[in-house]
């Protein structure tokens, strides 16, 4: 549990470095803001055709409205893995509304 907690903060660290709006992460779930819920679906089908597996929530499943990918840090996941995680998410940011 404590390398999961220490992966979800490096992936946070990341994800802000990269200028996404990633919330802080209190345990092994990294949530990362879409600017709409059509933006998230689009999104998440994008990553996840590229090999990277992340959830995607919407209202009403929210419930502060706010659509977002969600990661799940694992406590295996190597230095390598977690930058091309943080590359795919944000090479992928800038076609949401493609």
């Amino acid at each position: 549990a404590e390398r999961a907690r220490a992966v979800a903060g490096e992936l946070h660290a990341r994800l802000t470095a990269a200028g996404l709006e990633a919330v802080r992460p209190d345990a092994a779930v990294v949530s990362v803001r879409a600017p709409s819920p059509e933006d998230a679906v689009r999104w998440a089908a994008r990553c996840r055709a590229a090999g990277l597996a992340v959830g995607c929530f919407r209202p009403p499943s929210v419930p502060d409205g706010i659509s977002r990918l969600r990661l799940t840090a694992r406590a295996d996941l190597t230095a390598q893995q977690i930058e091309r995680a943080v590359r795919l998410i944000a090479a992928r940011r800038g076609h949401e509304s493609a």
